[in-house]
């Protein structure tokens, strides 16, 4: 799952990307509002986590931007300081969770992992499809009770079609899954690693690839087209 964080101070920013990475999550991060804007017009971000103490426009503005642009993305608001108004302004621009400077990496992860599966087609975390469990909590995939190994990237891959179990994902999004601005990867990644991946789901499942489209992950055994 891709997060964008949004935070000015680099020292912050440094302690929360490395958190969040060592979770399992692909992490870019913009320092102000501004650029923030023109990640979310051009790319696919899972969940933001915005500061609200920025240069320039707040994190509020830019909540409110998001909002009224009519994007839907989970975002997780940060501050410095408690203030119950500024907390009420949040929630009644569309912020999705709350949380006070210092905090807890573990809790931030929890927090960012609860707001993606609220938003997911999978809110419990635990997916069971034909012969595969999938606990997208632990990052565990069982076959027939079995565990199956996968490598991060493959997780990143299968966890965002298991997210969207059924509805097609596009390539673009996936290899957006994979890698954050500082990795230079090609589409051919994705094709690769979805190879892998039907390589070792075998008959479980099938990963469908939708000519034009992107690739769908569904519960009917068989060889994907």
């Amino acid at each position: 799952m891709r997060i964008l964080l949004v935070e000015d101070d680099e020292l912050v920013a440094d302690a929360v990307i490395r958190g969040l990475s060592s979770a399992g999550f692909t992490v870019d991060h913009a320092g102000s509002a501004e650029l923030a804007r023109t990640a979310v017009e051009a790319e696919h971000f899972d969940l933001a986590v915005v500061d609200i103490g920025l240069p320039g426009a707040d994190g509020l503005t830019l909540l409110a931007r998001l909002r009224s642009a009519g994007n839907a993305m989970p975002v997780l608001v940060l501050t410095a300081r408690y203030a119950l108004q500024e907390k009420i302004r949040a929630f009644d621009l569309g912020a999705d969770d709350f949380l006070m400077k210092p905090f807890e990496q573990a809790e931030l992860a929890a927090r960012c992992r609860a707001l993606i599966r609220r938003a997911s087609a999978v809110p419990s975390g635990a997916l069971k499809l034909g012969r595969l469990q999938i606990d997208l909590l632990g990052h565990q995939l069982q076959i027939d009770g079995l565990a199956v190994e996968l490598t991060k990237r493959e997780w990143l891959l299968f966890e965002s079609l298991a997210h969207n179990v059924g509805r097609i994902v596009t390539k673009e999004r996936l290899l957006q899954a994979l890698a954050g601005w500082e990795q230079d990867l090609t589409a051919n990644a994705v094709e690769t690693h979805i190879s892998r991946l039907r390589a070792k789901l075998g008959d479980a499942a099938v990963i469908r690839t939708v000519r034009g489209l992107g690739y769908r992950l569904d519960e009917m055994a068989g060889r994907a087209p």
